[in-house]
């Protein structure tokens, strides 16, 4: 199964359908989303209907979407949930309460449960994963764009990861053009960001080895593909 983080998807600006749909016949199984996915108001005209989309789970309950999907393959049903965190974020609805409400939701129907935790502080995501160690099988971070080097699997089988990376372009500051960035960090002036479009390019991922009887990690392997790191070298 594949899940892929998608609200940066459209020029570093939410998703749109053509994009969301393009990821499913490309064998995506789950996009997941996070603070971006609004950036772009396409998504209020098809988020209803994108069974294999979520958003984080803790937005307000009138929030358009869902959090949680199930998902089958080979015969194994994995539960994926989406979680945001509040650290020099959106001051939302309290990810710690939702993901006991998730997991207990999922655990009647599957013990394979997957979080991708959307989250900018090292120390929140980093509290959720031994806050859920033990009743899930991984907690994957998301948003800050770049791979962490502390994949593990905790004491109590739940693989973990701060955070998974980006793919995009390699040479960029988290994608965007570096000039109006440095700029921004010398002047302190507002400026636009743009997508760097052409280049080279990074993949970000990794990889889950989950037992099938008990939904425990057996091993959590990064992947991470540049000019500096090429695959299969």
């Amino acid at each position: 199964m594949t899940i892929a983080n998608g609200e940066n998807a459209a020029g570093g600006r939410g998703i749109t359908e053509k994009i969301y749909k393009t990821f499913l016949q490309e064998g995506i199984d789950v996009v997941t989303l996070g603070n971006h996915a609004w950036d772009n108001r396409e998504i209020f005209e098809f988020i209803s209907e994108a069974k294999r989309m979520i958003r984080p789970a803790n937005f307000p309950q009138k929030t358009p979407g869902t959090g949680i999907v199930f998902v089958k393959v080979n015969n194994v049903e994995l539960a994926v949930i989406n979680l945001q965190g509040r650290s020099f974020m959106a001051d939302i609805d309290d990810p710690f309460t939702k993901a006991d409400e998730l997991v207990a939701q999922a655990a009647k129907k599957t013990s394979h449960i997957f979080v991708d935790f959307h989250a900018e502080t090292t120390s929140e995501k980093q509290a959720m994963g031994w806050y859920l160690d033990g009743r899930i099988s991984a907690i994957v971070g998301t948003h800050t764009h770049v791979q962490t080097n502390d994949a593990r699997v905790l004491p109590g089988g739940t693989a973990y990861l701060t955070d998974v990376g980006m793919t995009g372009p390699y040479d960029a500051i988290l994608g965007m053009k570096k000039d109006p960035i440095i700029e921004k960090f010398i002047t302190a002036l507002p400026k636009r960001f743009e997508v760097v479009e052409n280049g080279r390019s990074i993949l970000s991922a990794c990889i889950l080895e989950i037992n099938p009887r008990n939904g425990k990690t057996k091993t959590i392997a990064p992947i991470l593909i540049n000019e500096d790191h090429p695959f299969l070298a």
